[in-house]
């Protein structure tokens, strides 16, 4: 086990911390993905999703994002969105100096609490069905597989993944 960390939780709302996000995503993107997905994919993605302006589009829809520290150190990202009583955890991203540290199990920790103080039944995601090591994190929290979903994202390319929920 590594060692545990105490996660810090800050929503961001600068345009600044818009941008901190984006270039840890890219990173974590590129380090993480193209091994699951291919580098072309990643790219594709990063863009679409990922990038600064994706992610000031996605605030305007109502996505909440929020950076994840260790310490005083920058560690990872959220984001989320309320739909149907529901929330979706649209993205939970470490980077991979911090993985195994147990700040995702804080994070959410943090996310069901946010769900009881605003009365939302359940946490759901997609996350793809390849990406194994996040997969049994879900799980061990208590995530069940409900359904797959291949959705065409443009250029060719597709997501291939597993909805998981998390009912509260």
């Amino acid at each position: 086990m590594g060692k545990i960390n105490t996660a810090t939780i800050i929503p961001a709302k600068t345009d600044a911390e818009i941008q901190d996000i984006a270039v840890l995503a890219d990173e974590i993107w590129h380090q993480h993905f193209t091994d699951i997905i291919g580098e072309a994919q990643v790219n594709y993605m990063v863009e679409k999703f990922q990038s600064y302006p994706a992610l000031k589009e996605q605030i305007e829809e109502g996505y909440e994002y929020f950076k994840v520290y260790s310490g005083h150190t920058f560690a990872g990202y959220t984001g989320i969105h309320e739909e149907d009583g529901a929330l979706f955890l649209s993205k939970l991203y470490l980077h991979k100096n911090f993985r195994g540290q147990h700040l995702s199990t804080e994070v959410f920790r943090f996310l069901t609490d946010l769900c009881r103080e605003r009365k939302l039944s359940k946490i759901w995601l997609t996350c793809n069905k390849h990406n194994e090591n996040t997969l049994n994190v879900y799980h061990h929290w208590g995530f069940i597989t409900v359904r797959e979903q291949k959705a065409d994202i443009g250029n060719g390319f597709y997501m291939d993944d597993y909805i998981l929920e998390y009912n509260l």
